[in-house]
C-alpha cells in the first residue's frame, strides 16, 4: 500500500441549531480551547471550531439533533484531576472512572448532551 494513516485531524460533534454561543462558552471559556476561524465557504453551515492540542474539535449544527451518548472523543490531558476539579466548580457532573490500570479518566457531557472523555496516562 502506498497510503498511510498519519493521525486524526479533528473530531466533529453535533449540536442543535443556533447553539454556537453555548459552544463558545463551554469549549472556549470553560475548557479553554481556542476558537479557530472556519473557512469562508463553510461559515454558512453554522457551527464553530476549536483547537485541542494538535487536533481540532468541530461543533457542527445538525437538524433533528440527538446527542452522542456513547460515542465520544477521548482527550488526553496533563493534570486531568485538576481539570476535573475545575469543571466541578462550573457545576458539571464529573464521572470518574479508574477501571483501566495506569489511566486516570473521567467523563462529562457538553451542554448538548454529547459525551466527552478526558484522560491522563501514568
Amino acid at each position: 500500500m502506498k497510503y498511510q494513516f498519519l493521525h486524526i485531524d479533528h473530531v466533529q460533534l453535533a449540536a442543535p441549531k443556533d447553539s454556537e454561543d453555548q459552544a463558545r462558552q463551554f469549549y472556549g471559556n470553560v475548557l479553554g480551547m481556542k476558537e479557530k476561524p472556519k473557512p469562508e465557504k463553510l461559515k454558512i453551515r453554522g457551527g464553530v471550531w476549536f483547537q485541542c492540542g494538535i487536533h481540532q474539535v468541530h461543533i457542527g449544527i445538525q437538524e433533528n439533533f440527538q446527542p452522542a451518548k456513547k460515542a465520544h472523543p477521548a482527550i488526553e490531558v496533563k493534570h486531568v484531576i485538576e481539570l476535573g476539579e475545575h469543571l466541578k466548580k462550573h457545576g458539571l457532573e464529573v464521572k470518574e472512572d479508574y477501571e483501566i490500570e495506569g489511566v486516570k479518566r473521567f467523563f462529562i457531557n457538553d451542554p448538548f448532551g454529547n459525551r466527552l472523555e478526558f484522560l491522563e496516562k501514568s
